[in-house]
């Protein structure tokens, strides 16, 4: 692996560094301001930011090389910009980059019909609509895809759901208005040909927001993630995406990359965390000293630069691998950053609380809002205990049949 970034990637690493520094950061309490006065709603900063971004040309700059669309860049190219706009928790968004979304696009891009990304496909590119994912559900063990109950079957020319989906990230957005629903088609199938994906837009008859969801007690508007209702769904069965049976095939080619991205983000967002750390730890004293001379806080500052510095390269190696060898072939090694990258996030943001003293734990810095995003991408895209079993299972293997 070639560790330098290629002359594409410095360039957009330059460029999208600068529009966050000079555009988007200095824009945080506006932008908080406008979330606190009215929730769900779109602050006038995001589609003005968002017209300035581009016009700059940093826009749609996930989609990947192989798909001929956006700037072509590669994962590894892109995973040091979705560290940049992972610094705050809303910036994704001014580029056209922002989960679900992204992973909504690249399930069109990759296996939507034309109609379907004439529909919906090229709103989505546009930035005029957002979208949301439907898939964990209340009642079963959502860590196993195959469990998945609520249902989307075959009826003539339509396709009916029913059931219940929680966790529906993004649905709370003013402008989503479409939603990714995985459903079972054929319980009697092979396990993996059972489920099918199917586009719903959000006002069909039958969808029911039940009520918004809240992480730590944030909402996370105005994104949001939802408890969601479908009772009788029916939808043109051209809205199935590649065709029944093929949603758990879908998902797994939809998760790769996209745990690159949230992977990333989070080394963004436990960069921004340690930044503010040691600023106040240089400037605030107690007892005669700096914070940061006391109760071990310069080793505390250590280990989070070096644990930063492990999993940024671990990602980085992840995301070179699906680049050469492909989501399968780089599946143990998306498994270990998602287990050790929300780790040390939250290790990271731990520090800059305990130096930030009970300010740490207010909102008048982002620290205690990205300790509970970090916690919770412990579950987004398979909780831990499902990726160090892949990580496992790939170590134990590597050792059958060998002697002590």
């Amino acid at each position: 692996m070639d560790f330098n970034h290629s002359a594409q990637a410095e360039r957009y690493i330059a460029e999208v560094g600068a529009f966050v520094r000079e555009e988007v950061e200095p824009r945080e309490h506006e932008f908080l301001a406008a979330v606190a006065k009215d929730p769900w709603a779109v602050p006038p900063m995001i589609d003005e930011l968002k017209a300035k971004a581009k016009s700059a040309g940093l826009w749609n700059l996930f989609i990947p090389k192989e798909i001929g669309r956006g700037p072509g860049l590669t994962n590894l190219e892109y995973a040091p910009l979705a560290e940049i706009m992972g610094r705050l928790n809303w910036a994704s968004e001014v580029f056209n980059c922002n989960a679900p979304d992204t992973g909504n696009m690249e399930v069109l891009l990759r296996y939507g019909s034309p109609e379907q990304q004439e529909r919906w496909l090229e709103p989505l590119l546009e930035g005029e609509i957002r979208s949301a994912f439907g898939m964990t559900e209340p009642q079963v063990a959502s860590s196993d895809a195959t469990n998945m109950e609520a249902t989307a079957v075959v009826d003539g020319d339509e396709i009916v759901l029913n059931g219940r989906k929680w966790w529906s990230t993004g649905i709370g957005h003013p402008d989503c208005e479409v939603i990714i629903f995985m459903g079972l088609t054929d319980p009697d199938a092979d396990a993996h040909r059972r489920h099918s994906m199917v586009l719903v837009p959000v006002d069909a008859p039958g969808v029911k927001v039940e009520r918004m969801l809240t992480v730590f007690g944030y909402d996370e508007a105005p994104y949001g993630h939802a408890e969601v209702s479908y009772t009788d769904v029916r939808v043109p069965l051209e809205n199935v995406i590649a065709g029944p049976g093929r949603g758990f095939e879908i998902a797994q080619g939809r998760l790769g990359p996209g745990r690159i991205h949230h992977c990333m983000r989070t080394i963004g967002l436990a960069e921004r965390a340690l930044e503010f750390g040691c600023r106040r730890g240089l400037e605030r004293s107690a007892f005669g000293k700096p914070l940061v001379d006391l109760g071990g806080n310069r080793e505390r500052v250590a280990e989070a630069r070096l644990a930063l510095e492990q999993a940024r390269l671990l990602v980085l190696r992840a995301a070179w691998l699906i680049d050469t060898k492909g989501v399968k072939g780089a599946r143990t090694e998306v498994s270990a950053i998602k287990a050790v990258v929300p780790k040390m996030a939250l290790s990271v943001i731990d520090t800059a609380m305990q130096l930030h003293g009970a300010a740490g734990l207010s909102g008048d810095f982002p620290l205690a809002e990205s300790y509970a995003w970090c916690r919770a991408l412990r579950f987004i895209d398979g909780p831990d205990e499902v990726h160090l079993g892949v990580v496992a299972r790939h170590e134990l293997k590597r050792h059958e049949g060998s002697r002590a």
